[in-house]
C-alpha cells in the first residue's frame, strides 16, 4: 500500500469515526427530547370515543417515538456513508497535491545518473517542509555534480601524469639494453625494471579502470554481448596456450544495454583471471545464456575467501597459484563494471578446485535474426 493510499485511508478512518460519533450524539439528544409515553398529559374539552383510551394514546406516543427515532438513525447511518465516500474521494484528491512535490522529487532521483547530475526539481510554491526538502535535494545535486566534476578531472589529469614517466622509464630501459655496452649482467636488470615498469602499468590502468567504471557510464545503448566475449576470447588464445590452458566456449546470441568499452574490461578481467589462476592442462567454460558463467579449474578456494576477491589488492596467495604477477583489482573491475550496468555478479568455488563467476545483465528487447 502506497503512501497515498495510506493518507486516503486515515483521512476516511478519521472522518468515519467522527461522523459516528456526531451521530450517535445527535440520537441521544433526539432520544431525550422526544416524550416518552409515560410522560403524555391528556386532556379534552368534549367527551372521547370510548375507543381512544389512555392507553391507545400510550400506545401511538411510543410507536411515533420509536419510527421517529429509527428513521433518524437510519437515514443519518446512509448520510455518514455517503458522506464518507465523499470524503474518501476528496483524501485521495488532496493526498495527490500534497505528495505530488514527493513524486517530483523521486521522478528525479530515478533519472539521474551520474554522467547526468543536471536535473533539477526547481519545486515552485509556498515556503513550506516541502519546497525545503526539495531545495535541499538540488543543493545536494549540485555538490554532487561538483564533486564529480573534480573526480572526473583528477582521473584525467593522474592518467597522464602516472603514464608519462612510466613511459619514459621504459624507453630509457629499453635504450640501455640495446646499447654497445650492455652487457649479461645490465640486461637482467634490465628485464627485471622492465617486469616492475609493466607491473606499475597494469596497476595504473586497473585503478583508472576501476575510477572510470564507479563514476557511471559515460555512453549506453544496445552491445552485442555474445560479440565481446568471442572476441575477449580470441584475444586470450596466446595466453590460454602460453599457460597451457583450454578454453571452452558456448555463447548464444546476446544484446544488452550499456558501455562496450567497460563490457570489454569485464569479459577479459574475468577470462585473464580464470587462466592465469589456473593449473596446467586445466580448462575454462564460458558459457553466454541467461548469464555469463566462466568457470575455470585450479587451485582450492575457501568458500569463506569468496567475497573477499572482489575487494581491491586482495589475493589468495597460499591457495592459488604462486609467482603469477598481478594487480588484485581484476574482481574489483569486474564488479565495479557490473554495478554501473545495474546488474549483478556472484561467485563460488568451483568443486574440485577454481572458482565459478557468474554476471547477470539486463538485456534489451532488441534481438538481432539468427
Amino acid at each position: 500500500m502506497n503512501l497515498r493510499t495510506r493518507l486516503t485511508a486515515w483521512y476516511g478512518g478519521v472522518f468515519l469515526i467522527a461522523g459516528a460519533a456526531l451521530v450517535a450524539i445527535c440520537y441521544a439528544l433526539v432520544a431525550s427530547t422526544l416524550p416518552g409515553a409515560g410522560g403524555v398529559a391528556f386532556q379534552a374539552a368534549e367527551p372521547l370515543d370510548p375507543v381512544l383510551t389512555t392507553d391507545r394514546v400510550t400506545t401511538v406516543v411510543a410507536e411515533y417515538r420509536a419510527d421517529a427515532l429509527h428513521s433518524l438513525l437510519v437515514w443519518s447511518i446512509v448520510a455518514l456513508v455517503v458522506a464518507a465516500l465523499l470524503a474518501v474521494a476528496l483524501g485521495w484528491v488532496v493526498a495527490g497535491r500534497v505528495l505530488a512535490p514527493l513524486q517530483s522529487i523521486t521522478a528525479t532521483a530515478h533519472r539521474l545518473e551520474a554522467e547526468r547530475l543536471d536535473q533539477r526539481i526547481n519545486l515552485d510554491g509556498p515556503d513550506d517542509e516541502l519546497k525545503e526538502l526539495a531545495d535541499t535535494f538540488d543543493g545536494m545535486l549540485d555538490r554532487l555534480a561538483g564533486a564529480f566534476d573534480s573526480q572526473k578531472r583528477f582521473v584525467a589529469n593522474a592518467s597522464h601524469e602516472l603514464r608519462t614517466p612510466l613511459a619514459v622509464q621504459r624507453t630509457l630501459i629499453e635504450v640501455s639494453m640495446a646499447g654497445p655496452e650492455s652487457t649479461p649482467e645490465l640486461e637482467r636488470l634490465g628485464r627485471h625494471l622492465l617486469d616492475a615498469n609493466e607491473r606499475s602499468e597494469r596497476l595504473i590502468d586497473g585503478l583508472l579502470q576501476l575510477a572510470r567504471s564507479d563514476r557511471g557510464l559515460a555512453t549506453r545503448g544496445p552491445v552485442r554481448l555474445d560479440r565481446i566475449v568471442d572476441e575477449e576470447i580470441e584475444s586470450c588464445a596466446d595466453m590460454a596456450a602460453e599457460h597451457d590452458v583450454e578454453i571452452k566456449s558456448f555463447v548464444r546470441r546476446s544484446v544488452v544495454e550499456g558501455d562496450p568499452v567497460l563490457l570489454e574490461q569485464l569479459v577479459g578481467n574475468l577470462l585473464r583471471n580464470a587462466i592465469v589462476h589456473n593449473v596446467p592442462g586445466g580448462h575454462v567454460d564460458v558459457r553466454l545464456d541467461e548469464v555469463l558463467t566462466i568457470t575455470n579449474t585450479g587451485p582450492v578456494v575457501p568458500a569463506d575467501a569468496v567475497p573477499g576477491l572482489f575487494e581491491p589488492f586482495r589475493r589468495l596467495r597460499a591457495d592459488r597459484t604462486g609467482g603469477v604477477s598481478g594487480s588484485g583489482l581484476g574482481l574489483s573491475i569486474v564488479r565495479s563494471v557490473v554495478r554501473a550496468h545495474q546488474g549483478a555478479v556472484r561467485a563460488r568455488p568451483n568443486g574440485g578446485g577454481g572458482l565459478v563467476v557468474e554476471v547477470n545483465l539486463r538485456e534489451t528487447k532488441v534481438r538481432q535474426p539468427s
